[in-house]
């Protein structure tokens, strides 16, 4: 029997929370926001150690199209639990901003990510290293058990291929880009994405999420609440790793710095919401940034900033959490089974057996088509 074609949780007829999404359910709905991918993926399991197997690659996200470099954003942070890194968190919670694209790779391509970074950056903005240095934000999850580490696979073209080829509209999920390696829950999983549209001030605001998951452990995984990982115990990887997760957070909504933090944290209840209670080795780190206020490098003037006031911040916390949630689902359900490093397998989630397990416990759930 042909297994069921990947798709989203939404195709399978379950939606997380109440609250719309954005028409693409992406964090690409936020206007601006654009996504870049570049897949390093090649030979096979026999390669020598540091020669192979490649099983990673480079994620870009760009708060808005215009120059990032002068037109910085508000921008916050929230760590779960910091045994990961994003280079470049400490400027982001002095200064409250963002003034680079947001990389995603694999822990140890952190460093190559960055220097490539940082010179795609000075070849496009002549101020850049004279009238103040740049650091861009990496972030990095583990993705050793399928890629070969040591042959640090990723290089200053990747890097710029994901840069040049960030746009806005559909992001694709699952096995691409920094995802390319990574598992989670168990299962085969990499980049996963959502949105929710909510209200504040009787004005209508996009929240868009887009995480690297790289976490959690299968008994504990929960979709839409119910325990499905209690259900599917099989297809376990022969190697099991605490793992990360990365999580971007993109708002309209006009916000505050302490505010993006906040919705930061709200992010890390999204990641509850799947299974995961931030386990000793796990990195869970978590950015916020609104796109409302541009922010010039220098003003001759006092800066104006207007924010949702606290009170109304209700449905952005909700679509927060909500827009986490399925993201992580979202990298589940659109990743394929993939063979790495030594012959290592990590299972794709069985679409089928998935459904049962969701409708076992009273969801709706169908397989796409049925």
């Amino acid at each position: 029997m042909t297994a069921p074609a990947r798709c989203r949780l939404r195709d399978l007829g379950v939606a997380v929370g109440r609250l719309p999404t954005g028409a693409l359910n992406a964090v690409t709905d936020v206007p601006g926001v654009r996504v870049g991918h570049c897949t390093v993926s090649w030979g096979g399991s026999e390669l020598p150690s540091g020669s192979g197997p490649a099983r990673t690659g480079v994620t870009a996200i760009f708060p808005h199209a215009d120059d990032l470099w002068h037109g910085r954003v508000v921008a916050g942070a929230h760590v779960a639990n910091g045994v990961g890194e994003l280079i470049g968190i400490s400027a982001v919670r002095e200064w409250g901003l963002v003034e680079t694209p947001i990389l995603l790779t694999n822990s140890q391509s952190a460093g190559a990510v960055y220097d490539a970074a940082v010179r795609w950056i000075m070849g496009r903005q002549p101020g850049a290293g004279l009238e103040d240095a740049v650091m861009p934000v990496v972030g990095e999850c583990d993705d050793g058990f399928l890629n070969d580490l040591r042959g640090m696979h990723v290089g200053a073209e990747h890097v710029h291929a994901a840069l040049d080829g960030a746009a806005g509209g559909p992001v694709a999920e699952g096995c691409v880009g920094a995802g390319t390696g990574m598992s989670c829950f168990d299962f085969k999983a990499g980049i996963g994405t959502s949105s929710r549209v909510v209200t504040a001030h009787g004005r209508r605001y996009t929240v868009g999420v887009l995480a690297l998951t790289n976490f959690g452990v299968r008994h504990r995984l929960s979709v839409d609440g119910a325990p499905v990982g209690r259900e599917i115990t099989d297809l376990m990887p022969k190697e099991g790793r605490e793992g990360s997760c990365i999580v971007v957070l993109a708002t309209d909504a006009p916000l505050t710095a302490r505010q993006c933090a906040r919705m930061a944290a709200r992010c890390s209840l999204g990641l509850a919401a799947t299974g995961s209670y931030a386990s000793d080795g796990s990195g869970e780190i978590m950015l916020a940034f609104s796109t409302a206020q541009r922010i010039p490098r220098t003003s001759p003037e006092p800066l104006t900033l207007v924010s949702v006031s606290n009170d109304e911040m209700g449905e952005l916390f909700e679509g927060a959490v909500d827009a986490t949630a399925e993201s992580v689902h979202n990298s589940l359900t659109a990743a394929v089974t993939t063979v790495g490093r030594d012959g290592n397998v990590a299972y794709e989630v069985p679409l089928d057996r998935l459904v049962q397990a969701l409708r076992r416990a009273g969801r709706d759930a169908r397989l796409p088509g049925v």
